[in-house]
């Protein structure tokens, strides 16, 4: 029965995929005279998807076909190659680093910590563009030849591996060390220490055991980040893999096939895996099992109007909402660093809302630059800075400070409005998910989702917003605020049913603690239960999970950015002499095209200018994720915060004087505060 189960999902897995691979080509034929409806143009490939006859690989403007196996197997084990080295390096190193680390001092490892959440805000973008840049510094200055830098004849794998390893290990390293932690604070360790087991003994022998299964699970993340990165090292180190090849046959044939060879060794891999540690029947029998979620689950949902009329939706107050949200922001202000965090955002967003409102979006360009006798020519764009622009022009002569300030609009407003659209509707669908399905229908429904960590997000972005954001020579299919609209709905619906079952889950762990019951017993409706219970529970969570969402959004502008796919769309010219492909909004990612033409090598290193934008807004976000944690420790009581010692000075002329100054310690502080 569970290989049954196992098959039938692969197979709703490849039939999902189907649906996704007709996207491009009914998107690009949209409008046209002859063109038919997606549904239509879905049966038609699925006719042709099963006769075998038809699994040809075609070039567009090339009368050559060829079987699609043939000419796809050798740049997908290439790729695999790849992957696996880079995963394999990158855990190898992630765990015996973790080993170390716990036997580090406090300081140390607090020190390493920080050095660990730097590291993964660096974007993988700009990792292969510096190593790129470190090989060709030291063959010019030593004349060594360390390693080659991009694939021409000869296949290349040390640069890409060791690229696509570092953010793995880090987040590995992360995921590794906070579990050995919370598991060494845990009663059975207490127990074996006191007889005698060394620390080591016991970090190999029980504490590996017992995190290694939760382990399994952050693997599957990590995956699934690595796979869209190595959309993008591909393409920076040029190597023939699968994204070459996809990109020169963009047909939902290749599509198809392209996805299925992903798909199919992860999915088998991880769904084997669960098996043999036999974890669905435990879940099925804890979720099915008698206790607090049996007696207390509420009733099925039957129609939209019962849900609206026993939530009572409309009792909430929006004034007073919005006060409790203010007071809420306001005491999380008083952390510095989700204030300063904050700030950045508010400040950058209103800055470039300013500089766009009174300079009408003008951007400077200078394309020769002469000296003040307005004839010698000084050279030509590109230019580094600080002459004639602070912060040095692109290709165009555009000055890249100007291009900062008047994307910034876009490049942060609309990457916050995404992640909170996911976070938004994960959050709704996610209360139907633990509030209204039985456990059987969320164990299919979290099996299902859970598919989708086997395919690369950045790569199924660029196969759907392929034509949407980039023209032909007839303009683009279209309209400004379409291709924006478009490309939200999409960057949001890509994640949806993850944040779903994420926050579903959540919900339920918070449903199943005894105050849940007491509410019920008391009269409390589903919605009262979930507004005045679970949320300010979650509340916290929310915020974590919209700041990853947030940096994950930016990520996918970055890799979207390599390949000339601007938020907006593209601007481009045909011809011998076309200009290379800019942004229509100017927003941050539109300068990435460029760094991921020239990988830096040609020493232009002032256009790492945008990737240290990204960096600080990566930055900041990681701040209030902070922030966020700190002020819900010092809630719960994790963290403890002592009073600041106030100083007096008092000119006293008698010795004997009654004033006395009463300082606060901490004894004094706790005795005042449980009284």
């Amino acid at each position: 029965m569970k290989i049954v189960k196992l098959i039938v999902f692969y197979l709703l897995g490849i039939v999902a995929i189907l649906c996704v691979s007709v996207f491009p080509q009914y998107f690009s034929t949209r409008g046209m005279p002859d063109t038919t409806g997606y549904f239509q143009q879905l049966f038609s490939f699925l006719v042709e998807f099963l006769n075998p006859n038809q699994w040809l690989y075609t070039v567009f403007g090339s009368k050559g076909e060829f079987p699609i196996f043939e000419v796809l197997w050798e740049p997908f084990i290439y790729s695999m190659q790849i992957l696996l080295g880079a995963l394999g390096l990158g855990f190898f190193f992630a765990f015996w680093l973790a080993l170390g680390a716990t036997f580090l001092p406090k300081i140390v490892l607090n020190l390493v910590k920080r050095v660990l959440d730097f590291l993964e805000s660096v974007p993988d973008l700009i990792i292969a563009a510096l190593l790129q840049m470190l090989a060709i510094y030291l063959l010019k200055v030593s004349g060594i030849h360390v390693f080659r830098v991009a694939s021409y004849t000869e296949k290349v794998y040390f640069a890409p591996i060791l690229t696509l390893s570092i953010l793995p290990m880090v987040s590995m390293f992360k995921i590794l060390l906070l579990m050995i932690e919370e598991e060494l604070l845990k009663v059975y360790v207490v127990f074996l220490k006191s007889k005698g087991i060394s620390a080591f003994g016991i970090l190999m022998k029980h504490v590996l055991k017992n995190i290694m299964p939760i382990s399994f699970h952050h693997m599957k993340l990590i995956i699934w980040g690595a796979l869209s990165s190595q959309f993008i090292i591909e393409r920076i180190f040029n190597i023939h893999g699968l994204t070459y090849y996809l990109l020169e046959s963009f047909t939902p044939m290749t599509i198809a096939f392209t996805l299925i060879l992903i798909f199919t060794p992860f999915y088998f891999f991880f769904q084997l895996f669960e098996l043999w540690l036999k974890e669905e029947n435990a879940l099925i029998h804890r979720l099915s099992g008698k206790g607090t979620w049996k007696k207390w689950k509420f009733q099925r949902v039957k129609s939209l109007v019962s849900i609206i009329k026993e939530w009572k939706i409309p009792s909430i107050r929006p004034w007073a909402t919005a006060v409790s949200i203010t007071r809420l922001f306001a005491q999380h202000m008083k952390n510095w660093k989700f204030a300063l965090g904050c700030l950045f955002f508010i400040i950058t967003i209103s800055y470039s809302l300013i500089y766009s409102g009174t300079t009408d979006n003008h951007v400077n360009q200078v394309r020769l630059l002469y000296e003040e006798d307005g004839v010698t020519l000084i050279g030509k764009a590109p230019f580094p800075p600080p002459e004639p622009f602070l912060f040095g022009s692109d290709s165009l002569g555009f000055s890249i400070f100007d291009q900062l300030v008047i994307g910034a609009k876009y490049t942060l407003f609309f990457a916050l409005l995404i992640a909170f659209l996911r976070v938004f509707t994960g959050l709704l669908f996610g209360t139907i998910y633990a509030f209204r399905l039985k456990p059987h229908t969320q164990l299919w429904v979290g099996r299902m989702v859970d598919s989708i960590h086997f395919l690369p997000l950045s790569l199924i972005a660029y196969i759907l917003l392929a034509p949407i954001l980039l023209p032909t020579m007839q303009g683009f299919s279209y309209a400004f605020t379409e291709r924006i609209l478009l490309e939200i709905l999409i960057l949001t619906i890509l994640v949806v049913p993850l944040t779903t079952v994420l926050l579903g889950k959540e919900i339920k762990v918070v449903l199943e603690n005894e105050f849940i019951s007491s509410a019920k017993v008391l009269g409390g409706n589903g919605f009262h239960i979930f507004w005045r219970h679970v949320f300010p529970h979650i509340g916290p969570r929310l915020t974590i999970l919209f700041g990853q969402q947030f940096i994950q959004v930016l990520l996918v502008f970055i890799h979207l950015g390599v390949f000339n796919f601007f938020f907006g769309g593209t601007l481009m010219t045909f011809g011998m002499d076309a200009d290379p492909p800019r942004s229509m909004t100017y927003e941050w990612s539109g300068l990435i095209g460029q760094i991921g033409r020239t990988g830096l090598a040609s020493g232009r290193y002032w256009y790492l200018w945008t990737m240290v934008a990204f960096m600080v807004s990566i930055f900041a976000m990681q701040f209030i994720i902070q922030g966020v944690k700190e002020v819900q420790q010092m809630k719960v009581g994790v963290l403890y915060k002592l009073p600041k010692k106030k100083k007096r000075h008092h000119k006293c002329r008698d010795t004997s004087s009654t004033n006395q100054v009463q300082h606060i310690t901490k004894d004094r502080f706790i005795r005042k505060k449980s009284s």
